[in-house]
């Protein structure tokens, strides 16, 4: 039902709309109401704050129509249209309020067959903002539910540096994940296996977005979950991939480098699934790319075996990882970070502690993008040997 405030100071209009559209009034359609000036317009808005048509005379006593109007202005509510009523010779008048905000304008003699067209018109548009009223209020909601999964995102990785005290004097740990939007498709993680090992994984998921973010939980929660109980990593990751691969919605894909590392020895075994090849940052000052992987991502083929690799860290070496946010993010100009500035930049911290070589890397991409859009998730995780 609309309901319509008629606003005139001739009693006899009243009688006149009732009739003509009667028909609507009785299917419920329409609901009128009636004021006969300005000030007793306001109180019958105030007792009836569902009225969203208003037939307003501009000549009336107490308070003229084109005030009542400047009053309504000040409700600033889009879904309330006014229709002047005057006589066709006040067309200055009729023009002012116009300008001032009117939706449309009679002229009397009624023509009330054209009223009728232009309540019609008037509710088309009120029907219009309610729409966008109840999309932008949605639009707010989710926002609100994406902000809340970006929180929780963040509170499912691992925050707290150092992460085993008792280990300080043997292992430094630091990481980040910025998403480019809201909630990201990355994560990184590490988890005690034993006294002696250390599970560490980074991992990009393919795609942006709510998507994106739920299957990161998935596959961090299912890696996790599988490597804690001290598989080798390529075992791991088969498994993680035959799982994930049988379930897998829109092709969706994750792309993973998880190692396994023995705090007294040094020794690294990982394997390396579709992912960023990461860097050694060697404690004499050299830097050194691992391997291209030769495995593909997990999730995207059934029946993969994958293949685990060894790798000795030295004490005083660095391990860095990292997902293509950093190497692939692209300035205004559309030129991408890439490899060579992220090696000068890793060969200027090679005897600094992980947190620094996170803000050096960190800091040189923002400087380098310069405001441009971020095009996608920065991850770093970077693990010194002491």
């Amino acid at each position: 039902m609309v309901k319509i405030l008629s606003v005139d100071d001739e009693m006899d209009l009243e009688l006149l709309l009732t009739q003509y559209f009667r028909r609507k009034i009785r299917k419920g359609e329409y609901e009128f109401v009636f004021a006969h000036n300005g000030l007793e317009a306001l109180t019958m808005m105030v007792k009836h704050p569902d009225i969203e048509i208003i037939l307003s005379d501009i000549n009336m006593p107490e308070m003229d129509g084109l005030t009542l109007l400047a009053k309504i202005n000040e409700m600033r509510n889009p879904a309330l249209k006014v229709i002047m009523v005057s006589a066709y010779g006040d067309m200055g008048n009729i023009r002012q309020a116009m300008n001032s905000g009117a939706f449309d304008f009679a002229t009397k003699p009624i023509d009330l067959d054209d009223l009728s067209l232009t309540i019609e018109k008037a509710i088309e548009q009120i029907n219009f903002v309610h729409k966008t009223q109840q999309e932008h209020s949605q639009l707010e909601s989710l926002k609100g539910d994406l902000a809340i999964a970006g929180e929780i995102q963040q509170a499912i990785l691992p925050r707290v540096f150092p992460p085993f005290p008792e280990d300080s004097d043997k292992l430094d740990i630091a990481a980040s994940m910025t998403p480019a939007k809201d909630v990201g498709g990355d994560f990184y993680d590490f988890f005690r296996i034993d006294d002696d090992r250390l599970g560490f994984v980074i991992a990009d998921v393919s795609g942006k977005g709510i998507p994106a973010a739920i299957f990161m939980a998935v596959s961090r929660t299912l890696i996790r979950a599988t490597g804690i109980r001290g598989s080798d990593p390529a075992e791991c990751i088969t498994y993680s991939n035959k799982l994930l691969a049988e379930e897998s919605v829109e092709c969706m894909f994750v792309t993973v480098f998880y190692a396994i590392m023995n705090i007294k020895t040094g020794l690294v075994t990982y394997c390396n699934a579709g992912h960023n090849p990461p860097y050694l940052l060697k404690h004499d000052g050299k830097v050194l790319e691992l391997p291209m992987s030769q495995d593909p991502m997990v999730g995207a083929i059934e029946g993969i075996e994958y293949h685990t690799h060894q790798l000795q860290i030295d004490r005083g070496d660095s391990l860095v990882l990292f997902t293509d946010g950093v190497n692939e993010a692209m300035n205004k100009d559309n030129e991408q970070f890439g490899d060579n500035r992220l090696t000068a930049v890793l060969e200027k911290v090679c005897q600094s502690n992980c947190q620094q070589v996170i803000d050096a890397i960190k800091d040189a991409v923002t400087a380098f993008v310069n405001g441009a859009e971020p095009s996608d998730d920065i991850t770093i995780l970077s693990l010194k040997r002491l």
